[in-house]
């Protein structure tokens, strides 16, 4: 998609479509609106009279301008409701402009001008959350249908923002391309079928990402899994015939002279290095302790937490931070076999502490105890990990908020403000050292279920026998790393969940540690 960007006139938009906000109770004669309802010869002021349009949030109105009225080159015309004028920030507008592309596509609109409303105080980034809105909207998962498959596109986006830089709409409208292709990068990844996306070709995937964008990357094989002592991650991939892969992507900002560690700023401001962890069962049939048939198609996407660090990692190696970053996905199989992991087995991690295995379905925490520890190694300080870990973490908050529990609260702060400011919602469930207790083995160090009683709490307590002494927080995305029905501005199946939120997250703290304020004025 061409996307660019415009600080003129909006009557002159050489566009078949104009995208508009409404603010929730607008009336016609306010501001832009008196504009817009004068270049359209009185449109406005009669869908507002008419009650058409309230500006409720996902609200629209489409209409097309008869030859010879109004003043505008477009003929097509959009009005999205947006809610309530103080609540309209950064994730609203990038839900408007996906509700307008959805809407628009499915009409045959193939050249669309998006006005952001209310976008001065900070073009920059309103262009940005816009060109993410549209990109991410137009994500469909028919990748491997023949028939009935979604071909339409929108082929131009014009970012319409009077009184602002040209110079700083590219920027942000830049940005916002790259986080947008990122985001569905990773659902690709994440709607591919078990057979299609094993552990070596997400590595191979991962190689790609590397190549193209200038990361270093490194993948261990069995063998060296074997040599460093990762027996928790290499008892999952045991039932497999595919080998398992851990994948390591490296950023550096060029010219960075770090510490001898190769560390820079982190969340909180001190001096480390900032890894991500994402859990990478590339299908996960629960090994011999197998799941039910029904619906066990979707656990392709139990690699999200991995897909979601490979796509961080790509945007990343191209907006540039000024602080490294380390990206590690475990990638496997969970299958069973007669080779593979029985319950009742007792395996050692790399940290040489024992695992009493009870269940073999959860098997996440068994390869991101081994990725935790090798991210250590290589140096990290400051960790956050992301797995489809648990199905308890839907029973308690639904697919509306992602769960996140740590060892540092001024990280886990962070990452729910990152995540608020982008539209993604995250809770805290506490990790009281009372949980730990559940996960106490009569023969060895641990086990690796609690019972029934608060599992995705039980899963972090886990986690942090191998996250204890760093900062650390785990965020739980198995609610919301898949959306079963569509929405407005999305497509249902992956979302691509946390990966903006991480993003954020390090435009923040590489804000925070060059002397500006976290949150985004």
């Amino acid at each position: 998609m061409d996307i660019q960007v415009s600080t003129g006139r909006v009557g002159d938009a050489d566009v078949q479509a104009l995208v508009v906000a409404v603010f929730k109770d607008e009336q016609a004669h306010e501001g832009f609106l008196q504009e817009l309802d004068a270049a359209t010869g009185g449109l406005i002021k009669s869908v507002i009279e008419s009650e058409e349009l309230k500006g409720k949030e996902g609200e629209t109105v489409y209409v097309h301008l008869g030859e010879g009225r109004g003043d505008l080159k477009a003929k097509r015309l959009l009005l999205v409701g947006v809610g309530e004028r103080d609540g309209y920030g950064a994730a609203q507008v990038s839900q408007m402009a996906g509700t307008a592309a959805r809407a628009l596509r499915a009409r045959s609109v193939k050249t669309v001008g998006l006005i952001t409303r209310g976008a001065e105080a900070d073009a920059e980034r309103s262009a940005a959350v816009a060109v993410e809105g549209v990109l991410m909207a137009l994500f469909e998962p028919d990748k491997y249908r023949t028939s009935e498959k979604e071909e339409r596109t929108i082929e131009r986006l014009v970012i319409m923002t009077q009184g602002a830089s040209e110079d700083v709409l590219r920027r942000g409208a830049e940005r916002g391309r790259i986080i947008g292709e990122s985001v569905n990068f990773t659902r690709d990844l994440a709607n591919e079928p078990g057979a299609y996306m094993t552990p070596t070709i997400m590595a191979e995937r991962a190689r790609a990402i590397a190549s193209e964008f200038g990361l270093e990357v490194d993948v261990l094989d069995q063998a060296r899994m074997e040599g460093e002592g990762m027996g928790s991650l290499l008892s999952v991939a045991r039932g497999s015939e595919e080998p398992p892969a851990l994948i390591v992507l490296k950023y550096t900002p060029e010219g960075f002279t770090g510490g001898a560690d190769g560390g820079g700023k982190v969340v909180g401001g001190g001096e480390g290095l900032l890894a991500f962890v994402g859990k990478g069962v590339t299908f996960d049939s629960g090994g011999i302790s197998i799941k039910p048939g029904e619906n066990m198609e979707l656990m392709k996407y139990d690699m999200t937490g991995g897909a979601t660090v490979l796509g961080v990692m790509r945007a990343v190696a191209q907006l540039k931070p000024p602080m490294p970053l380390l990206g590690v996905v475990p990638a496997t199989e969970n299958l069973p076999s007669g080779k593979a992991t029985k319950p009742g087995d007792v395996v050692r991690a790399m940290s040489g502490k024992t695992i009493e295995v009870i269940n073999t379905d959860a098997e996440g925490r068994l390869i991101l105890a081994d990725a935790i520890a090798y991210a250590r190694k290589l140096g990290a300080t400051q960790i956050v990990d992301l797995a489809t870990l648990t199905g308890a973490v839907s029973i308690a908050l639904g697919d509306v908020n992602t769960g996140i529990l740590g060892t540092d609260q001024e990280l886990i702060d962070e990452v729910i403000a990152a995540g608020r400011e982008v539209g993604e919602k995250l809770w805290q469930l506490p990790l009281d050292k009372e949980y730990t207790r559940q996960i106490k083995s009569d023969i060895a160090d641990i086990k690796n279920v609690g019972g029934r009683k608060a599992g995705t709490i039980t899963a972090a307590a886990f986690l942090k026998e191998f996250a204890d002494g760093i900062s650390w927080a785990h965020l739980d995305i198995a609610g919301t790393a898949w959306g079963d029905d569509a929405k407005p501005y999305r497509s249902k199946g992956p979302t691509g969940v946390a990966v903006r939120t991480l993003l954020n997250l390090i435009e923040r703290t590489a804000r925070a540690s060059s002397g500006g304020k976290g949150e985004k004025s």
